[in-house]
């Protein structure tokens, strides 16, 4: 899943963004309510976790705002605030769930997967991908291409669901440097074509057409088969 956090305490921040990470999840963070509703109208995500305390504009503010601009993304509210009403007010506010601090990581994300699901109709948001005959299971976090299942990494997991976001586009090395490792590591390093070439081995069989291309001095291009 490709997931925002809006929080301002960095110590919550780092913690959420390394347990995400290690699951495979991609999570783009902002610190203050007015960044938040500037990235959750962006769009492309497919669930929010919302705090609730937030500097410049407050998170039920953040909540209403994004709902009247007609944006249906899965919210998940985080609070220290912990009573009946103010979970009330968190829900009524355009919440589809509210986690009260402090939480555990195993309930948070599950109810994550929760509200992912229960959101029905056109307006859901994608929980696969698909490009030709390769699918990616976002909650289950599976991979497969012609029926035939195919065992990922967390880096090559994410990795490949970058490459599938942008099918049919060029994707740099920088871009997979931002999206995936999100650290500076020596531009002169191999770590991303090494992954690269594990992944192709993973999802190409002997007998079909490599789907990742490699585009001369710029990067590489997933393409339906």
């Amino acid at each position: 899943m490709k997931l925002l956090l809006v929080e301002d305490d960095e110590q919550t921040a780092d913690y959420l963004k390394r347990g995400l990470g290690e699951l495979g999840h991609s999570c783009d963070h902002v610190a203050n309510g007015v960044d938040g509703l500037t990235a959750a109208l962006s769009g492309g995500h497919d669930a929010i976790i919302l705090d609730r305390n937030l500097p410049q504009l407050d998170g039920l503010a953040v909540l209403t705002a994004l709902r009247a601009q007609g944006n249906r993304t899965p919210v998940l509210v985080l609070s220290a605030l912990s009573e009946v009403d103010h979970k009330v007010e968190g829900l009524r506010a355009g919440g589809d769930d509210y986690l009260a601090k402090p939480f555990s990581f195993q309930e948070l994300f599950a109810r994550l997967e929760a509200i992912v699901r229960r959101r029905g109709g056109d307006t859901a948001p994608r929980t696969q991908l698909q490009v030709g005959s390769l699918t990616l299971d976002l909650l289950g976090r599976t991979a497969s291409r012609k029926g035939r299942r195919i065992e990922l990494h967390n880096k090559e997991f994410q990795l490949l669901e970058y490459l599938m976001r942008h099918a049919g586009q060029v994707v740099t090395r920088t871009m997979l440097t931002e999206a995936i490792w999100d650290y500076s590591f020596n531009p002169g390093t191999n770590v991303i074509d090494v992954h690269v070439s594990r992944l192709r081995g993973k999802i190409d069989a002997p007998e079909e057409p490599s789907l990742i291309s490699t585009i001369r001095g710029a990067g590489y291009r997933l393409d339906a088969d």
